[in-house]
């Protein structure tokens, strides 16, 4: 030391960095192979290696820290409605895209394909969850293109692609493309049914004049959104750009200022006459876009499961590190309570994640998808619920150091409530499941057989399943 130090730094932990985001967490590992999605093991543990490297870690880290911009004109004062995003967006969204991310079950329709794309999303959600948002949204499109044929063949080999290509190109000239979503308004939020946007039939196609409150992502290719025809509510395919390469009719008001998912742009749009593809059939449009919200559900359940791994491995990697009253903190008893809670709190939030995405596979039967129609609300409230205070606790482990955007709890912290508030907060998916439960009686029968399977295992978990059967036997 010089005559100038005050102190030399010391009892402070290691940079975490350069740790398999798969390898190192072994419940997500054992339960990719438990689910028979073995043979994704290579491709999970490449992900899972770049996603936990320095540089890509940085890389979610540039991007959350500059905020995407809005740019309405053009130097010339040309309309444009275009949003910059800063490069290291672009490096995270390139390598999602190219390790599937988005697609990996329609590329791979085998089973545990639902599977290893969670245990995918999941790892990216620890590095950066904005850029899951575009992500998901695409995954989840297809299954709603396919009540429209014609349109779903189009569509298909870009939504199978994997090369990222952000150019304002139409998408016919692109390898892959990104399918975003457009349904609330300002007046209704989750009430679809008053929303307001009209569309109005042009030859084969329609004109849409209307708004929307939240439109996800205003740098896809296309969205599926909600318009009023004169038989009802109707889902439509929204281009950006048009097949002559002009841009369609969709302006950018103003992005949104959010708690967290910076990095993903969240807009506010109108359209002044866009060009539209309808989807589905005429009146039945939230029936059409449901089949895309049950998807992009559990990717709320994923995405809040990666967030709360992430948050578990910075106390752990801390507190392995950090003395406190002449031991390590995870050497004192008070702190190793606390941490196996929040591994227990993850771990089963990783089981549930992987229970429902096996649900989803293409394979699965009809008491399979009985049971994801019912157990992807219960999994979106329950696990994205008890993100934000797991979270939390993981941030006091942590001391004031945590509470410093240097250690990425605050990013964390302020992304965790997302998922319980899109795709439907918590009264919408209490809702929902007295919905199934009423409509779809059968989905209660799965729900209960998958809970009844652990009988005998605790006497507490009988009798808890005993008084959860008793409650729902009354609606």
């Amino acid at each position: 030391m010089d005559a100038f130090s005050t102190h030399e730094v010391a009892n402070q932990p290691p940079e975490l960095a350069g740790t398999s985001l798969f390898d190192s967490n072994r419940p997500l590992r054992e339960g990719v192979e438990a689910a028979g999605a073995g043979w994704a093991l290579e491709r999970l543990e490449a992900f899972g290696a770049l996603a936990g490297a320095t540089g890509f870690r940085e890389h979610g880290r540039l991007a959350n820290r500059f905020a995407p911009e809005l740019r309405t004109h053009d130097r010339f004062g040309n309309r444009i409605d275009e949003v910059d995003f800063h490069p290291s967006w672009h490096e995270v969204m390139r390598s999602a895209m190219a390790h599937g991310v988005h697609n990996l079950p329609w590329r791979e329709s085998r089973t545990g394909a639902q599977v290893a794309r969670s245990a995918l999303h999941s790892m990216l959600s620890q590095v950066e969850a904005g850029a899951c948002c575009p992500l998901t949204m695409t995954f989840a499109a297809r299954p709603a293109l396919a009540a429209e044929p014609e349109i779903a063949q189009r569509w298909e080999s870009g939504l199978l692609g994997t090369e990222y290509q952000p150019a304002l190109v139409p998408p016919r000239d692109k390898a892959a493309v990104l399918i975003g979503m457009a349904m609330t308004e300002k007046q209704g939020g989750s009430d679809v049914r008053s929303n307001t946007t009209r569309a109005e039939p042009d030859g084969e196609a329609h004109r849409l004049v209307g708004h929307k409150w939240f439109c996800s992502a205003p740098m896809s290719d296309a969205f599926l959104t909600l318009a009023w025809t004169g038989r009802g509510l109707t889902c439509f395919l929204v281009p950006r750009i048009l097949p002559d390469g002009s841009r369609n009719a969709i302006r950018i008001q103003r992005l949104k200022e959010k708690l967290g998912n910076r990095s993903n742009a969240s807009s506010e749009i109108e359209y002044t006459g866009a060009f539209a593809e309808q989807v589905g059939e005429e009146g039945r449009g939230v029936r059409t876009i449901v089949e895309m919200v049950h998807h992009t559900r559990l990717d709320c359940v994923s995405g809040s499961t990666g967030l709360m791994r992430e948050a578990l491995a910075q106390a752990l990697h801390h507190t392995a590190h950090r003395e406190a009253f002449g031991h390590r903190l995870s050497e004192q008893p008070l702190m190793r309570s606390v941490l196996a809670d929040l591994c227990l709190e993850v771990e089963a939030a990783t089981v549930l994640m992987l229970r429902l995405a096996e649900a989803f596979d293409p394979d699965a039967d009809e008491g399979e998808r009985a049971f994801a129609r019912i157990a992807t609300a219960v999994a979106k409230y329950q696990v994205c619920k008890r993100a934000p205070g797991m979270i939390g606790e993981a941030m006091e482990c942590l001391g004031g150091a945590g509470y410093v955007e240097e250690s990425i709890l605050p990013r964390l912290y302020r992304e965790a409530p997302v998922n319980a508030i899109w795709e439907g907060s918590g009264n919408v998916m209490c809702l929902d499941v007295l919905r199934a439960m009423v409509r779809e009686p059968a989905s209660l029968e799965a729900l209960l057989a998958e809970i009844h399977a652990a009988d005998g295992a605790d006497p507490r978990l009988d009798e808890a399943s005993r008084q959860l059967e008793k409650a729902l036997a009354d609606p």
